[in-house]
């Protein structure tokens, strides 16, 4: 689950244009009454939909379908130096994938787990 820190965070725009993808986004803004919650929603082909994953939330994905291609839009630029994540997996957030999780980058698994310190993003 990727994510910018401010003040890089981004807005991104998520199409899936061949195949299936479950997409998810969770909520990582400091003081939001959704804070650590998630949505995700079954991207194809053919059912037109788009996830916009605002700033401050995290984001990843699970292919559902082989071969699948994706359009992203992002609002700004790869700042190595601002990249974050929070492990796929982590309790706190509780992601229901659809599929057994098999095939997981080095990057992804090095993720952390959520911890008391974690306050959340402040942003503006």
């Amino acid at each position: 689950m990727h994510y910018q820190n401010p003040p890089y965070a981004e807005v991104k725009i998520v199409r899936c244009i061949a195949g299936e993808i479950f997409d998810v986004a969770v909520d990582l803004r400091k003081d939001s009454d959704t804070f650590l919650q998630w949505h995700g929603e079954y991207l194809n082909s053919t059912n037109f939909k788009m996830m916009v994953i605002p700033e401050g939330f995290a984001h990843g994905f699970q292919v559902i379908k082989s071969n699948s291609e994706l359009l992203y839009f992002h609002t700004e630029s790869y700042i190595q130096k601002a990249e974050a994540g929070v492990l796929f997996n982590d309790e706190k957030i509780g992601i229901k994938w659809p599929l057994q999780l098999t095939d997981i980058s080095d990057r992804d698994l090095r993720h952390r787990l959520i911890t008391k310190k974690f306050k959340g993003l402040n942003i503006k």
